[in-house]
């Protein structure tokens, strides 16, 4: 064997909350298996999950009851042909699925991949199945990751290794990954018969974003690992030649494998429904036997002692009493119903949804070309639910605006800049005079400003610089001419130093505002401007194309063959916004050019390349709401936290100055511009962010830093520790300045909301932006018109909240309305729906008083509030409260949500609800893996729902009705025979029939119907958008039409016995003579109450109705021609032959049909009728509002503390 004769390196897992390692562990093997059947398992494994379906049961039992001789109705194998029917064309499915899985598992478990042999010390090839956890991989460029791999080695010489991780969320750009601190610095290539370290981390989980543990060496050192250091399963290795990882987790415990769910399953609010009438046919069921078990037991009453010659004796050949015939005969007639209960009805809706959806997707206005994207469906079975929709719920980022950011403007000290669309011409506000003959020591605090806030908007990000024409070099590696600090041959250095560090911190040194003559250092007027390319800084030789890096001993600077042309550079960023601002500073010529583990590398005019020593980076989080880098910087050599982030957190960070100076005097005259302009911003519909420094002394950076040490080591508690030590870091800051981006609506989104909202659909605005941007962005796309009445509700406290909202109910009386709103939440208790009123009330609450509000205490307030006002935009939201939101709503009012969204912090609200769509935008595809439907486009969903939506429901609603009419009325043929025959559950009907009749000879044309009937055009449906309230208000399939249809289907089976009873009255003809036509009548009627009920033919419909009608001919013809003697003592030989000789046969086949479809040929007369007026009513209706009302206002209820 080539496999280790060394003990396996150990790899020890801990559970949450348990501080000793297990000793004794077993770590799943590679190899994937995402079958759920064996060939020894299959037939019982996939019958028990079949039987996890009542009706499959119930069917079952009545199989098997037909084989009791004192109550059997049926051949016994012929009563099971049906059930193994279905079981078994359910049962192929699933074998095909499976094998499919199969098939792709072999093909993955036998890829190959490089594993280390330690007996032959020697990586050699391996499948992927054949990995352990311990074991060393080695991986090249483009390889796919087989497991999950902590990063040991890297050929690349700043020890990074960059993986694409698209099969994961979706995301095409690059990310990095670092090898383990403790092997940064190996001289030599790894050596894995060297190696002697634990590793302790934590147990598996489906946490992408997540890695917990620390390494251990021999010397007893100890190394935290996070989530850079971990190559996932199923990402790709790009951009590097080879590198070497231990593995972690394998097989079914990787993150890949824990993610992979399968599709969603959800029960739509129609199945629901109808399983609670397919237990009202249960019960009808029962009362039919009961019915019939009473009659018989009074009909043998009345013989007495005297038993009538055809009575059946038990078993045992004694006489059985009434009361024990009536019990045998309430079970012999829950086989002849049986048909009563749908059995082919759920196999048929699967069916019908697939072809839904498959037409769905043929749909090419869902198709995207810009993104070349088209509407994915995850879940199935839910496709009616689009139909019904009565609540929306959209992020705005990404959903209603393109998430293509564009940097607009941007404020420093106080300063207001303008930019254009894409940099290429930039205003000349920020110009600087030439410096003259005065001292660079003399450099205005403002400069520095804006040198540190285009530095921040370079650095404080995780943008990743790719250039393909050029490899990265690491600033250090190169030869060249260097000058250490202090020296003569650094003079533009020295001067820099004394004039950004001069001994002191520019956060507390004095105003550098005006120089010695008092003139202000800025100007908008003569000189060259830095931004369009000319001397940034002046007076003084300047050193274009020179680099300062920041090493052990301090700065130096290297001179480089060749600087790198701007267009060559490629950032690859996580989301919009940082792409924004990088490409944003790098047209104000402050270009990040490279990004290491521990270095990040700027080039600025006249000063060349900047390498920052990149200490530690804060992330970006949801609670906090910013992200901060610690750096060296390579001038002042101080520790020097860039931050950016929100504007309503940045701010309450800042340091107040003292207003007794006046520096002081002015940083607040500082702070209250920037406010203003921020304000400003918002108002212009701009995204904001603030951007904030601090200079740390070493002795504070010490403090900080042991702490955050323990934080990164720690196991349990990990994220709450790095949390605090960020909340610690994040403090006293001085405001650079602000930026705002513009995000562009999407094209369609105004046309699309108005449509929604004329089919009555309720649409809420759930965004973390600033609440003016917000409220810009909704007039915008016409959620909010300038006719509306915009409730602003800010409060401070819970107390505060409270009064407001309670002035809002109050408000909310005295007001008139201004339109009645007809979709409403429908009362579970009451079929009746009844309109409520909603005014021309825009309601806006911020973040802060949302959290008062979602309390239980305000919660049934806040919503009364919000049901009545015809928009709801909630600012300044958190993730969690989204989902909140979505869950009030929809448990409070009972009525259908749909939430929508793109990004990673709308999963939460997208699961909630009992619609998730996902758009597939900048964001990754973290909202389309949790989705039951993805979008390419907001403008999409006008169709999806009120076109596809309203289709499948009322198809899917129409058939149901029809599955239980069907069936009804055929069962019902035979309750009434049993009048006849003494309640004994003879049938006039061949089994051969009764057994079929809905298997074969009536299924086809019903699944037609269903997947491609149209009640509207798809035109129409566009054009009058009210039509869509017929889903919401459920009129296709309300709890009363279940009784109409069985009213309608024991009426029908009515005419279609007698009629044929009194036609053979007094004549000779046999019991299967006789029985004979009223099956085919009963399947002339059913087949042309469908054409009825057809609104859209095709050649389709025409075609399966035909079949239906020639299959039963063709199977009658054979079967009473091959069968003399099949059942006796019936004779069903010829019958059918007989019958089409025989005029009084064709007679029957043209009245009885008509006289049992007569009342609903008037009933749908009349119902047309009253359509049309309905349609010419939404005309008229269809008018925009601002036509039929003229009320304007704002009231702002804002309550402040």
């Amino acid at each position: 064997s080539n496999w280790p004769c060394k003990p396996t390196p150990t790899v020890r897992k801990q559970n949450k909350g348990d501080d000793s390692p297990q000793k004794k562990i077993h770590y799943s093997d590679n190899e994937i298996k995402t079958t759920k059947y064996t060939l020894l398992s299959f037939l019982p494994k996939n019958l028990f999950e079949q039987f996890h379906r009542f009706a499959n049961v119930y069917f079952v039992f009545i199989a098997l009851l037909n084989f009791v001789p004192v109550c059997n109705a049926f051949q016994p194998q012929l009563a099971l042909a049906p059930v193994v029917f279905i079981l078994s064309v359910t049962a192929i499915k699933d074998l095909w699925e499976d094998y499919r899985r199969h098939r792709s598992d072999k093909e993955i478990n036998h890829m190959d991949c490089l594993v280390y042999s330690r007996y032959k010390h020697q990586y050699m090839e391996r499948f992927w199945k054949e990995a352990r956890v311990g074991d060393f991989i080695r991986l090249r460029c483009n390889e796919i990751l087989p497991a999950d791999v902590l990063l040991l080695s890297s050929s690349d010489p700043d020890r990074l290794v960059h993986i694409e991780t698209a099969t994961l969320d979706g995301e095409t750009n690059l990310k990095q990954r670092r090898v383990v601190c403790s092997f940064l610095d190996l001289d030599c290539d790894f050596d894995p018969s060297k190696y002697n370290s634990v590793i302790e981390c934590e147990k598996p989980n489906n946490d992408l974003a997540r890695f917990r543990g620390y390494i251990t060496h021999r010397s007893g050192r100890r190394d935290g690992l996070y989530k850079d250091n971990l190559l996932l399963r199923g990402c790709t290795i790009r951009n590097t030649e080879e590198c070497v990882g231990i593995v972690i987790y394998a097989g079914h415990e990787t993150k890949a494998m824990l993610n992979n769910n399968g599709p969603r399953y959800k029960r739509s609010k129609l199945e629901k429904q109808m399983n609670v009438d397919v237990g009202w046919c249960v019960i009808i069921l029962l009362v039919m036997c009961l019915f019939s078990a009473i009659g018989h037991g009074l009909w043998m009453y009345q013989y007495g002692d005297k038993r009538p010659v055809f009575d059946v004796l038990s078993p045992e050949g004694a006489e059985l009493s009434p009361v024990l015939s009536a019990i045998y005969l309430f079970l012999t007639m829950i086989i002849v119903f049986q048909v009563l209960i749908p059995v082919s009805l759920f196999v048929s809706i699967e069916i019908v949804k697939i072809c839904q959806v498959y037409f769905i997707h043929q749909d090419q206005d869902l198709y995207d070309e810009e993104t070349d994207s088209h509407l994915q469906c995850r879940a199935l079975n839910i496709t009616e639910d689009l139909g019904q929709m009565q609540y929306i719920f959209s992020d705005k980022t990404g959903t209603l605006t393109e998430n293509k950011m564009v940097f607009r403007r941007c404020t420093v000290a106080g300063v207001e800049y303008s930019h254009d669309a894409n940099g290429e011409t930039i205003l000349s506000q920020m110009t600087f005079k030439r410096f003259h003959s005065q001292s660079l020591s003399q450099l205005p605090s403002d400069l520095t400003d804006i040198i540190d806030f285009f530095i921040a908007l370079t650095i404080c990000n995780t943008v990743v610089v790719s250039s393909p024409n050029q490899p990265r070099q690491k600033v250090g590696t190169d030869s060249g001419p260097r000058w250490k600090i202090g020296t003569e041959g650094s003079p533009v250095l020295r001067k820099l130093r004394q004039v950004v560090g001069s001994g002191r911190s520019r956060l507390t040194g004095e105003s550098w505002l005006t120089g010695g003559s008092g003139r202000s250092w800025l100007t908008g007027g003569s000189g060259r401007s830095w931004l369009t390319g000319g001397s940034w800084l002046t007076g003084g030789s300047g050193c274009s194309g020179c680099s300062m890096q920041t090493g052990s001993s301090g700065c130096s600077m290297q001179t480089e063959p060749g600087a790198l042309e701007e267009g060559e550079l490629r950032y690859e960023a996580e989301s919009p916004d940082e792409a924004a601002l990088v490409y944003a500073a790098r047209a104000y010529k402050c270009s990040l050019v490279g990004r290491l583990p521990d270095q990040v590398t700027v080039e600025l005019p006249d000063l060349g390349k900047l390498s920052f020593e990149l200490l530690h980076t804060l992330g970006f989080d949801s609670t906090r709401k910013r992200m901060s880098v610690v750096v060296r910087h390579p001038l002042t050599d101080q520790i020097t936290v860039y931050t950016k982030g929100a504007d309503s957190v940045i701010m309450d960070l800042i340091t107040l100055p003292s207003t007794d100076d006046s520096k002081g005097k002015r940083q607040r005259k500082i702070l209250y511009k920037t406010q203003n302009y921020l304000n400003l911003y918002a108002a212009d519909g701009l995204r904001t962010l603030c951007i904030a420094k601090k200079v740390m002394t070493k002795e504070e950076y010490a403090v900080w830093l042991r702490h955050h040490l323990e934080a990164e080591t720690a196991i349990q508690g990990r994220e709450e520790l790095l949390f605090q030590s960020a909340l610690r870091l994040e403090i006293n800051l001085h405001l650079l300045g602000a930026t705002g981006v513009e995000d562009r609506l999407q094209d369609g989104v105004p046309e699309t909301i108005a449509s929604l909202r004329k089919a009555g659909l309720q649409i809420w605005v759930l965004t973390g932006d600033k609440q003016e941007t917000a409220i810009n962005i909704a007039y915008a796309c016409k959620l909010l018109e300038p006719d509306d009445e915009i409730i602003t509700l800010n409060a401070d406290s819970q107390v505060r909240s409270s009064h407001s909202t309670l002035t809002l109910r109050s408000f909310q009386k005295d007001y008139a309305p201004a339109y009645s709103f007809p979709p409403p939440p429908p009362s579970p208790s009451s079929s009746q729906t009844q309109s409520f009123l909603v005014h021309r009330l825009g309601l806006v609450i911020d973040g802060r008083t949302l959290a008062y509000a979602l309390d239980s205490s305000l919660d049934e307030k806040f919503l009364q509030v919000a049901r009545s006002c015809r928009s709801v935009l909630c600012c300044r939201s958190t993730p969690l409260q989204k989902s909140m939101v979505v869950k009030l709503v929809r448990n409070k009012l009972k009525v259908m949500t749909l939430a929508i969204g793109d990004g990673a912090n709308d999963v939460s609200m997208i699961q909630v609800a009992d619609v998730g769509v996902g758009i597939s935008g900048q964001e990754g595809m973290q909202a389309v893996m949790a989705s039951d439907f993805a979008l390419p486009r907001f403008r999409n969903l006008q169709k999806l729902l009120l076109v596809h939506g309203h289709w499948c429901y009322s198809r899917l609603a129409n058939m149901i009705l029809y599955f239980f009419y069907k069936n009804a009325m055929f069962v019902a043929l035979i309750f009434w025979y049993q009048f006849y025959c003494g309640f004994s559950g003879s049938a006039m009907i061949d089994q051969w029939y009764l057994i079929f009749f809905n298997l074969m000879f009536s299924a086809f044309p019903q699944l037609i119907t269903g997947t491609l009937d149209k009640d509207v055009s798809s035109e129409t449906l566009q054009e009058l958008p009210q039509l869509y309230m017929n889903g919401q208000n459920s009129e296709e399939y309300k709890p009363y039409m279940f009784w109409m249809t069985m009213i309608d289907a024991f009426y029908q089976s009515l005419v279609c016995f007698f009629i044929p009873y009194f036609a053979y009255a007094d004549s000779d003809v046999d019991l299967l003579t006789w029985g004979t036509p009223i099956t085919t009548l009963a399947l002339f009627t059913i087949l042309i109450h469908l054409g009825l009920e057809t609104k859209t033919w095709t050649w389709m419909n025409w075609v399966s109705i035909t079949f239906s009608v020639g299959l039963f001919f063709t199977v009658a013809l054979c079967y009473n021609a091959s069968c003399p003697t099949c059942y006796s003592p019936s004779n069903p030989y010829w019958t059918m032959q007989r019958l089409l000789r025989e005029p009084l046969f064709y007679l029957l086949c043209v009245i009885t049909p008509v006289a049992a479809l007569l009342p609903r040929l008037v009933r749908g007369r009349c119902v047309s009728v009253y359509e049309s007026e309905n349609v010419w009513d939404v005309h008229v209706c269809s008018r925009p509002h601002s036509e039929m009302l003229n009320t304007t206002g704002v009231v702002d209820l804002t309550v402040k503390c």
